[in-house]
């Protein structure tokens, strides 16, 4: 289950929900954003396995760190993962890893940010907000719909 949040223009937040902690609408009302609209249309195709990019506008809210840090996520190609070392030094600052864990884990759009595709230095699934059960499902069906899987680029 998802929560998808927006301004109307852009989707500020995608976030993992359990069903008992709100009450999850049937429909979408007529005054649903487009932009909701959208979004949810692309997830589903993300879902079937035949959507690999987003077009819907997103906005990120945060201190120029986090946006470096998101916008460096945004780059990991669909079905691949790179390291927390790997983003460290895509960014210029090895020693920034903890710093960069801890804003993963802040991400405010799952999946369209894809933080998921990063892994621990020895191939571990370490730290997602979502839960480990999920970062793993999110790869597995990445790389089932990909053509990593022949290039042997799998986590």
């Amino acid at each position: 289950m998802l929560e998808i949040i927006s301004d109307s223009h852009a989707i500020t937040h995608i976030s993992f929900v359990r069903n008992e902690d709100k009450e999850i609408p049937t429909e979408l009302g007529k005054y649903t954003p487009e932009v909701i609209k959208q979004c949810i249309v692309e997830l589903e195709e993300y879902f079937a396995g035949t959507r690999k990019n987003f077009e819907v506008e997103i906005k990120l809210d945060g201190t120029d760190f986090q946006l470096r840090v998101w916008k460096e996520l945004q780059k990991i190609p669909y079905g691949l993962t790179i390291t927390y070392t790997e983003q460290a030094q895509r960014l210029g600052d090895v020693k920034a890893i903890r710093a960069i864990g801890t804003c993963n884990g802040k991400n405010p759009i799952a999946i369209i940010v894809p933080c998921h595709r990063v892994i621990g230095l020895n191939g571990s699934l370490t730290g997602y907000a979502g839960g480990i059960e999920k970062k793993k499902w999110l790869l597995l069906h990445e790389q089932e719909h990909s053509d990593a899987n022949e290039k042997g680029l799998l986590f």
